[in-house]
């Protein structure tokens, strides 16, 4: 391709000009010389390259550095990593060069970028151990995890270039870990849009029908905004008070969720979009203003109390400050109501990075402690579990990474905040590692409970110990927080040690004779196999005999199968099509990977799938290959963790197959209503109905049917013919 270069170094100047003057921090000559000094070696680092797309490299840094500089809201040092981020891993520049340049804090922040980018690919799970990378950046310097979701931002935004099984695993990995660590570090809104983006490409039919129903309501929801504003606006002018008031939809991700969780279409989600009110304050009368609001705002408008939610008197642990309501706004419909300052809002919308600008004049606010809280705890159970697998450690740290809150009070009145369901023996543990130990139960509001109660908002917990109390196995059954489920297993594992470093000399010497290597890769590989949860495990079952020659005989087997599978699909597209043919009932059903071969595969169990439907193939290590839905509750895991054992399927034939699947339907009971339902299913789409269970309680019926569906096309026609009848309120598939 030939490319005007002289037009590209002018649109790369006007983009280094659009960064800096779109800066949330004030830059002083100082700050300007180091961002151009970043600039420089960045452009002379890239000049070469070109992305995907064919665009000049550089513009992906300096994208990247905008986004840190106003959506993030850093500051030059961050900006000028973040024009750097990818110099050390795709040119010649090294952390020797860059620390000589600009000095040892900028060199070792873009070094631990660079480290969590390059992967070990004779890891077996490569997109775990870069999570590990990326958690232990987080205890070194949060501003790396603050450029490295930028980074992943920008990557989002310009996945079009890629090809289809390579954004699926993007939008895997980014939704898995990236949006979590986002959320946590109160960045909302790139949350929201990462959720969307990942969406976008792992259900592109959801998203596009959610986009769509969400611009055909926009002009609605506009006159609707505008109406509230003309009902409260003059009665918060009367009270003197400078607010602004503006509308918003709430996340396409979000508005997902509660079709799902709630069984219902995009038209009966009724808050799909929220209002917020900003006002002007002092540090003096902030709060004093938000309940003088929310006053004003429920004289206007009933309010739901049940859904009010208090964030001003004690903020969320990630530093989130806001007063919400639901109230029955114009029209009689529900919507939520936020309420929050300038300084409120400024920390929603751009986290850990706001802090700072508001340091005189308010309280240390409450985001700054627990923020340096949480990072210290994710530091410890990084520390205290390095025996786990990746895979168990991020299930852990993703434990408080989206959980939602309780609060608590000590005997002494001071609030502890825990994630819900959190029990009295995490809040033991959150109080000391000593108390967790010896805990024998608690008094919650003076009345004596067990250590295993599930702490409620505003409970006073009182924990009473021992000295002779030790933990217990079954401790693990109910703890939620990772600080005490590491300070548990740490205290167990040390008392098993002995028994696991005989295991593992027994499984050394069987492995040996087996001309095998002991490695942490074949480690993995046997501990998936026995389906055993950590190494540990695997070397006391050795140990007890529990596993002998005999099992590890059953494992090789399977891993030659397992690895001339992964060698098929490694090979190049030149194959001998002469091998030996799968069962019968497998060969006009799906085929796999590029080539379309047809090979032997069973249906995951952990979703349903139908001719029609979008799918993909999972190479296990001891069953073949498994076909999932593309909507399996599996799919964003297995492509994130595990994307090079993910093969592409596809459909063939699929007329001529008979599925049975079973659907839900829920309405208003009446005559003849059974009669309906089945003239629409035997009769107009002449399916066979192999079962039906209807109840009816109230007025009100619910019912299960099997049904042998041909393909997707004719549920989808069921679907809407069963949705016509006179009565019916849902159907969802099962």
């Amino acid at each position: 391709m030939s490319y005007d270069l002289e037009q590209e170094n002018k649109e790369i100047l006007a983009r280094y000009k659009d960064l800096i003057s779109n800066t949330y921090r004030t830059l002083d000559e100082e700050n300007n010389k180091l961002i151009r000094k970043a600039f420089d070696i960045a452009l002379d680092a890239h000049k070469d390259q070109r992305r995907k797309s064919g665009e000049p490299y550089i513009y992906h840094p300096i994208a990247v550095a905008k986004i840190v500089a106003k959506e993030i809201g850093l500051g030059a040092t961050s900006i000028a990593c973040a024009l750097l981020h990818d110099v050390i891993e795709d040119s010649d520049y090294t952390y020797e060069d860059l620390k000589k340049i600009f000095g040892e804090r900028i060199a070792g922040i873009v070094n631990g970028l660079t480290k969590i980018s390059i992967m070990n690919h004779q890891n077996i799970s490569v997109q775990s151990e870069n999570y590990r990378k990326l958690l232990l950046t987080l205890s070194e310097d949060f501003r790396v995890i603050l450029i490295k979701i930028a980074d992943r931002l920008h990557n989002m935004r310009t996945l079009e270039s890629m090809a289809p099984d390579k954004q699926k695993k993007i939008a895997s990995e980014t939704v898995y870990i990236y949006a979590p660590m986002a959320h946590r570090l109160g960045l909302y809104n790139i949350k929201s849009e990462l959720e969307d983006l990942s969406l976008k490409y792992n259900n592109p039919d959801v998203y596009n029908e959610i986009t769509q129903k969400l611009e055909l309501a926009k002009e609605n929801r506009e006159r609707y905004i505008e109406e509230f504003k003309k009902e409260v606006s003059e009665r918060l002018k009367d009270e003197g008070l400078n607010v602004s008031i503006k509308g918003r939809a709430k996340a396409i991700s979000s508005i997902y969720r509660k079709m799902l969780k709630q069984g219902v279409p995009f038209e009966e989600v009724f808050d799909n979009y929220a209002i917020r009110i900003i006002y002007k304050s002092d540090a003096k009368n902030e709060k004093f203003l938000a309940w003088k609001i929310y006053s004003i705002v429920t004289d206007v408008y009933h309010s739901n109390p049940s859904r009010m939610r208090d964030w001003i008197t004690q903020p969320r642990s990630t530093g989130y400050e806001s007063l919400h309501l639901t109230v029955l706004g114009p029209d009689k419909k529900w919507i939520e109501v936020q309420i929050r300052s300038e300084r409120m809002d400024d920390i929603a919308e751009k986290g850990v990075a706001a802090h700072y600008k508001y340091k005189e004049g308010y309280k240390q606010s409450h985001d700054d402690r627990n923020f340096e809280k949480w990072v210290t705890e994710i530091r410890e159970v990084l520390e205290q579990q390095q025996n786990l697998t990746t895979t168990e450690l991020l299930d852990n740290i993703k434990l408080n990474l989206y959980s939602k809150e309780v609060f608590v009070f000590t005997p002494k009145g001071e609030i502890k905040i825990l994630p819900t369901n959190a029990t009295a023996l995490d809040f033991a543990f959150s109080v000391h590692t000593d108390l967790g130990m010896k805990c024998l139960g608690a008094k919650i509001n003076g009345k004596l409970v067990p250590i295993s109660y599930v702490l409620q908002n505003g409970d006073q917990v009182d924990i009473l110990s021992s000295q002779n109390q030790k933990p217990k196995f079954d401790w693990l059954d109910f703890v939620v927080t990772s600080k005490a489920k590491s300070k548990i297993k740490s205290f167990l594992n040390s008392q098993k040690n002995t028994f696991v470093e005989e295991g593992k000399e027994i499984l050394q010497r069987k492995l040996r004779h087996a001309k095998i290597n002991f490695n942490d890769e074949e480690i993995n590989k046997l501990q998936k196999f026995f389906n055993l949860k950590s190494s540990q495990e695997l070397f006391l079952k050795f140990q007890t005999n529990e596993l002998d020659a005999s099992s590890l005989r059953k494992y090789i087997e399977s891993k030659n199968v397992f690895n001339n599978l992964l060698s098929r699909f490694k090979r190049t597209s030149n194959k001998n099509p002469n091998f030996e043919d799968p069962k019968e009932q497998n060969l006009n059903m799906i085929v796999f990977g590029k080539d379309e071969e047809k090979l032997n595969y069973t249906y995951a169990k952990c979703c349903t799938v139908i001719p029609g439907d979008k799918i993909f193939g999972f190479i296990t290590i001891s069953e073949g290959i498994k076909v999932h839905n593309d909507n399996c509750p599996n799919a964003i895991n297995l492509r994130a963790q595990y994307d090079y054992r993910v093969i592409p399927a596809k459909w063939v034939n699929e007329e001529s197959f008979k599925n049975r699947i079973k659907i839900e339907i829920e309405g208003l009971d009446r005559m003849g209503m059974i009669n309906d339902i089945t003239t629409v299913i035997s009769g107009a789409m002449g399916m066979d109905m192999k079962s039906m269970s209807i109840e009816s309680n109230d007025g009100i019926f619910t019912g299960t049917i099997n049904l042998e569906v041909k393909h997707k096309g004719q549920l989808e026609e069921t679907f809407k013919k069963l949705k016509a009848i006179d009565g019916i309120s849902r159907i969802r598939r099962l």
